[in-house]
């Protein structure tokens, strides 16, 4: 399926949040995603999984997450200095304010004129993963998938790192698809445990996918990047999302 991609800004909060947008370039009506990046903002990995994902039949709305914090367009450098920026950038940002972005391309979406009414999901990878599992709380989405969600077990999100996340999880109405690897070091088997029983308690209807890879394995410009993983974890979630979407 072919695409098109273009940068918008939404308003929120007095400014403008740089978007890119990706959908089908055919005519019609898609479900819609809020597909959320890394700690390295919209770099050239993430521009290719949503013009993947765009060529599945979605329309891809991925925001700057910390558009309050850095100047338009940046993109941090896969290194420890833009990881540093990033780290800054994210303990910097109240988590009520990742929640006002997140609602106002929800708004967004749902008016534009190729997204189907009623057919909205999340997803994301990294720090995106908790931010898309935080997407799942808004009444609106009915479908999310966490790649390798960073911490979401121990809350420790934003401005006082105490983003309490999971003890909200009794508020998510759709379902949920959570990927993680293996040899993930942010992601230990305990705290995978952490979040398996959470929304246990919670009744939130998931599933949990385990790959035998490492943090990051779908991004592909990393030491970490896994192809034959990348491509079963995306393909899990395309299937995912059509069945609950469409």
């Amino acid at each position: 399926m072919q695409i098109k991609s273009e940068y918008i800004n939404i308003e929120v909060a007095g400014q403008s949040m740089r978007t890119l947008v990706t959908r089908p370039a055919a005519p019609g009506q898609y479900p819609g995603l809020v597909l959320l990046s890394d700690i390295f903002q919209l770099s050239e990995p993430h521009h290719r999984v949503c013009a993947r994902l765009a060529g599945h039949g979605f329309v891809v709305a991925a925001h700057e997450i910390f558009h309050r914090q850095l100047p338009p367009g940046t993109v941090l450098v896969q290194d420890d200095e833009g990881r540093a920026r990033g780290m800054q950038a994210q303990l910097a940002t109240p988590v009520t304010h990742f929640d006002e972005d997140c609602r106002a391309v929800i708004a967004y979406l749902q008016t534009h004129p190729h997204v189907a009414a009623g057919q909205l999901g999340a997803g994301g990878f990294c720090i995106g993963g908790h931010l898309a599992f935080r997407a799942a709380l808004q009444p609106e989405i009915k479908a999310t998938v966490c790649f390798y969600p960073t911490w979401l077990h121990n809350g420790k999100l934003g401005l006082g790192e105490a983003a309490g996340s999971l003890e909200r999880a009794a508020a998510i109405r759709g379902e949920m698809l959570l990927m993680f690897g293996t040899l993930d070091p942010l992601i230990p088997a305990e705290g995978r445990a952490v979040i398996e029983t959470a929304l246990m308690q919670a009744g939130v209807r998931h599933e949990m996918r385990l790959y035998a890879a490492d943090h990051g394995f779908v991004r592909d410009d990393r030491a970490a990047y896994d192809p034959e993983c990348a491509d079963q974890a995306v393909a899990k979630a395309v299937k995912f999302w059509r069945r609950v979407l469409t």
